[in-house]
């Protein structure tokens, strides 16, 4: 039996990228769905602030996905996603910093939330809160155009690194809106650099893992929780 185990819900973006550099260090884990025990005790218990994802490895465990994927990056043999470099390790932190900050709150937490993870529970759409969005989302999506265009294979150059599997998952979930299907066909560098990612043997190990993509039933209280409102 694996001695690390994944926490967290299949659909979560952030759980994804965890798994996917799991996957990609060849890391044998157990998934742990928290799907029914979201924001019950014993998922307080793994994580105070009622996000995911979580890893265990042996007795150790930690939250925040920005430290579970340098952790893994550390601790586990295989392809490293860090850069030796130190001025290109500032940009593959500037850019997981930048994710976190304005890519998946405006692509994810606001415009996939509307158009995706409510009206799959019969929730309807706030058109607000994309509206609100859509000027930050083209900024992210011409911004990531700019980048992938200069930089070659991968967001910083030739080489893979951790800030490619975090974004991954942010294109992937937000290429479900009508927004990005509009916009994506007029975006060639990250189409591209999109086609090359989901080619790579880790991702198709990865997506072959994944279960049918079904509504996120907690997200319910999301409404109330956490939609924004303007």
């Amino acid at each position: 039996m694996p001695d690390v185990t994944l926490f967290g819900f299949p659909r979560s973006v952030y759980v994804q990228m965890a798994g996917i550099v799991l996957t990609h260090k060849e890391v044998p884990y157990d998934f742990h769905d928290l799907e029914t025990e979201m924001n019950t005790p014993s998922h307080l218990r793994l994580h105070p602030f009622e996000r995911v994802p979580i890893l265990r490895h042996g007795d150790f465990t930690v939250y925040e996905t920005s430290a579970i994927v340098a952790y893994v990056d550390d601790a586990f043999d295989g392809p490293k996603l860090t850069p030796a470099a130190p001025q290109t390790r500032a940009l593959m932190n500037q850019w997981m910093s930048a994710i976190n900050g304005y890519y998946y709150p405006y692509l994810i937490y606001h415009v996939s939330h509307e158009r995706n993870v409510f009206p799959q529970l019969g929730i309807e759409t706030d058109e607000k809160v994309v509206a609100h969005a859509m000027p930050k989302v083209e900024i992210c999506l011409q911004v990531l155009e700019r980048q992938l265009s200069r930089s070659g294979a991968f967001l910083l150059g030739p080489d893979l690194s951790l800030a490619d599997y975090f974004m991954l998952p942010i294109i992937h979930a937000f290429g479900f809106s009508p927004e990005a299907q509009q916009r994506y066909p007029g975006l060639p560098a990250i189409r591209a650099w999109r086609e090359r990612m989901e080619d790579l043997p880790t991702m198709k190990r990865f997506r072959a893992a994944q279960p049918p993509r079904g509504p996120i039933e907690h997200a319910r209280r999301w409404v109330e929780t956490h939609r924004p409102t303007y």
